[in-house]
């Protein structure tokens, strides 16, 4: 059984051999991965003065992204945040806005070209974000919370046209023989949604409904990643069809509570926790959990993999500390 029909059986719970695994090379991987949006890069404001000029008193880097963003930076080690949206200054900038073309061919022949050096191997596409991810960089986030009580009727303007935008993406993997698409949208402070359930549900879930059957009508996986403590939308994501949720935090929830609760329904991708295991440098208190994550997560024949974290010293977790979870995920994998 290659790795490709491993994480397969993970995803769909028909009994893999073992968990699957996608830790930083040259640890083991059974995934090879592929973005859309390494074709359309950022602009640093050396290469455009009128970056600055918007944003004149901000003391760090500046760059612009596809979408019209522009991103502040105080260290070379991230990205940044949104200090200025697309649509910021109103949503009368929404006429004559043009999206990115995130699903034009050209931005796939790098992607198609990993797929084919590696077929043996899971192929997971990432989405260039997802509707709320997106909406809320354009209108920068204390707006866009704003807007999804008081300018409602807007706010499903744009997410119609990103729901376009996306689907078009998401035709162009399955072309280039993607086997999955993973989008990242964080939607959890550290106890509770950014929005009201009944809201999550009202504006944002029949946009997730119809992009995950879209991706299930092309036979292709939907893995989503989000920060922050989701447990009152997991059984509306289990709904909609998400495959698998990938938590860098699964202890905020519990791994308990995931596994009693969800179990067999939605499988779980994450590393062991990175705020409240990780962090500890506790070798046995991160192998215990390594094991207690394959056992009540993966018991459902599949259901688990198990990954790293992508920059581990970018939050003071060791590597010594880091090959101790994969360790234990490598020897008791089965």
């Amino acid at each position: 059984m290659n790795s490709r029909e491993m994480i397969r059986r993970c995803l769909e719970f028909t009994g893999p051999e073992r968990i699957g695994y996608d830790f930083v090379a040259p640890q083991p991987s059974d995934f090879v991965h592929a973005g859309a949006s390494e074709g359309l890069p950022d602009i640093p404001e050396e290469q455009d003065p009128t970056i600055r000029q918007e944003v004149p008193d901000f003391p760090g880097h500046l760059h612009r992204d596809p979408y019209g963003n522009i991103w502040g930076q105080l260290t070379d080690r991230y990205k940044g945040e949104v200090v200025k949206g697309a649509l910021q200054d109103g949503w009368h900038k929404l006429e004559g806005y043009t999206l990115p073309d995130y699903a034009s061919p050209a931005l796939f022949r790098r992607a198609a070209e990993r797929f084919a050096a590696e077929p043996d191997k899971y192929r997971l596409g990432g989405l260039p974000g997802f509707p709320f991810a997106i909406m809320r960089d354009m209108r920068r986030m204390d707006h866009f919370l704003m807007d999804v009580l008081i300018n409602e009727g807007e706010v499903l303007r744009l997410n119609e046209q990103i729901v376009a935008m996306l689907i078009g993406v998401m035709d162009r993997y399955a072309e280039i023989g993607a086997d999955g698409l993973i989008f990242a949208e964080d939607w959890g402070t550290q106890d509770r949604l950014l929005v009201s359930p009944t809201t999550w549900r009202k504006i944002f879930g029949p946009s997730f409904r119809l992009l995950v059957e879209h991706a299930h009508a092309r036979n292709l996986h939907v893995l989503m990643h989000s920060c922050g403590d989701i447990h009152e939308i997991i059984e509306d994501l289990v709904e909609v069809g998400i495959d698998a949720l990938q938590l860098d935090q699964p202890a905020l929830t519990g791994v308990e509570r995931l596994a009693h609760e969800f179990g067999g329904r939605i499988a779980f991708y994450s590393p062991v926790d990175i705020q409240k295991v990780m962090q500890t440098g506790d070798k046995a208190a991160i192998q215990a959990e390594a094991r207690k994550m394959m056992d009540l997560l993966g018991g459902f024949c599949g259901g688990f993999i198990a990954k790293d974290y992508p920059q581990w010293d970018a939050i003071n977790v060791r590597e010594e500390w880091a090959q101790w979870a994969r360790d234990e995920f490598l020897r008791c994998r089965r």
